[in-house]
């Protein structure tokens, strides 16, 4: 069945882990696999798509950049509005800092309910609240 089955982000550094472990636990992810350096995450229940966050020896060390040509943030589901909100309201304890704040929640446009956050590695993502 045609579908994306898996997603892997590389970082420069183990520490990066930190940010994105509380990121998928506060959106219910589910870590399926961990080891030094990366760990694997999936929806509840687990399956796919699921998410590897690692690092590896032949990552070049070089500061990602999502406004080169590549993949530029990814986007979850994020829940009711109330929820978005509240992960809006804790990011920034976990690494995550809130971009577009001025124009927060609309900043998609005013039928569209997300927050975006950005972490110091250089990577976005968007939160985006049901229908």
């Amino acid at each position: 069945m045609p579908g994306l089955h898996h997603l892997d982000v590389w970082i420069s550094h183990p520490d990066q882990l930190s940010t994105w472990t509380w990121l998928f636990e506060r959106l219910g992810w589910t870590m399926d696999a961990t080891w030094p350096g990366g760990a694997t995450w999936a929806p509840a229940p687990a399956g796919t798509p699921y998410i590897t966050v690692t690092t590896t020896p032949t990552v070049v060390d070089a500061a990602h950049d999502r406004r080169r040509p590549g993949v530029n943030h990814l986007a979850f589901d994020g829940g009711p509005r109330s929820s978005v909100d509240a992960v809006m309201v804790d990011a920034p304890a976990h690494g995550w800092t809130p971009l577009y704040a001025d124009r927060y929640p609309h900043a998609g446009g005013p039928q569209h309910y997300a927050g975006w956050l950005g972490n110091a590695n250089g990577f976005k993502v968007e939160i985006v609240a049901e229908d």
